[in-house]
Parts: C-alpha cells; sequence; structure tokens
C-alpha cells in the first residue's frame, strides 16, 4: 500500500462481469455489420407482417362463408337462401387465402428495391 490509497486488480472472469454490466448503461452505438443486418432483417418482416395480415383477414372471411353455405345462420341474420352468399364469400376469402403469399413477394421485393442504396453504401463501407 503506497501513499495514494489502495489498489485491487480484478480477475479477468470479473473484469469480463464488469464490463457486461457497463456495457448495459452506456448509450448504444450501433455498428455497420448490425445496420446491414437490421435493414436486411426488416425488409422480410415487412413482407411476412403483410402476408400474415392477409392470410388471417381471407381465412376468417372464408370461414364465413363457409359457415352461411353449411349452417342456419343465413336464416337467423335474415336471409331467404344463404348458400349463394355463403359461396360468394368463401370464393372472395379463397382468393384472398392464395394471395398471401403474392403479397409477401410484392412488398419483399419493393422493400429491397427502396434499401438497395443503403445497403449498398454500408456493404462498401465494410468491404474496405
Amino acid at each position: 500500500m503506497d501513499e495514494k490509497g489502495f489498489q485491487y486488480t480484478y480477475s479477468a472472469k470479473e473484469q469480463n462481469e464488469i464490463n457486461d454490466i457497463r456495457k448495459k448503461y452506456l448509450p448504444k452505438e450501433a455498428d455497420k455489420m448490425q445496420q446491414l443486418r437490421n435493414l436486411d432483417a426488416g425488409v422480410h418482416r415487412k413482407g411476412s407482417v403483410a402476408s400474415l395480415v392477409t392470410g388471417i383477414l381471407s381465412a376468417l372471411i372464408l370461414g364465413i362463408g363457409m359457415s352461411l353455405v353449411m349452417t342456419d345462420i343465413g336464416a337467423a341474420i335474415g336471409l331467404v337462401t344463404s348458400f349463394i352468399p355463403g359461396i360468394i364469400i368463401g370464393s372472395i376469402g379463397l382468393v384472398g387465402v392464395c394471395l398471401a403469399y403474392p403479397v409477401y413477394q410484392f412488398v419483399t421485393k419493393r422493400e429491397r428495391e427502396r434499401i438497395v442504396p443503403e445497403i449498398l453504401r454500408l456493404s462498401e463501407e465494410l468491404l474496405k
């Protein structure tokens, strides 16, 4: 012990733990590789969300049409015959379900085209 006071050095394991805790409280610096990953993941995420929304809503519409065809719900809501409206509504739902994947492709392609300049800029910086 010298005049400055007591000094203690932590072991490597303790220093790693201290650094991990410290990193949680430091402001986040997004590195370029992480930005590139986030941009690429965002393209697929938006396409997936649009496709899921289309598919789920269309499946619900298909279910409504099936219910009208197979049950007496039409009579309860005042329709004389619910068979024909049920087929029409179900067909609309079926078309929507079939369109879920093309919606995914369309949104993903549009998003890719939108972020091309940013992806190219980041990848050029990383490759240097």
